[in-house]
């Protein structure tokens, strides 16, 4: 079922009795689905636990090894100091 967002907020206890049955339930701003009113069940977690966030992006992503050497952080510098990003006139 799609209800208006002011719906939602005077019959919330209603809402969230369908939703635990195991019912659709979703909000609309402006006739348009924005949320979706979910029943957490017994054993799950809504949030994702630490541990898997935590390294999450390895194996992905790479990083040179010396991406914070004093060069690098020097070559950033003069960069924006110097080059076509901000021109000196313009600072």
């Amino acid at each position: 079922m799609v209800v208006s967002a002011q719906y939602a907020a005077e019959h919330f206890e209603e809402l969230a009795s369908a939703a635990d049955r195991g019912e659709e339930v979703q909000i609309a701003r402006n006739g348009k689905p924005a949320l979706t009113l979910i029943a957490k069940r017994a054993g799950t977690t809504a949030v994702r636990p630490r541990s898997e966030l935590f390294g999450s992006w390895r194996g992905r992503a790479w990083m040179s090894p010396d991406f914070d050497s004093p060069e690098t952080n020097k070559e950033i510098e003069d960069e924006f100091l110097n080059g076509s990003v901000f021109p000196a006139g313009e600072r």
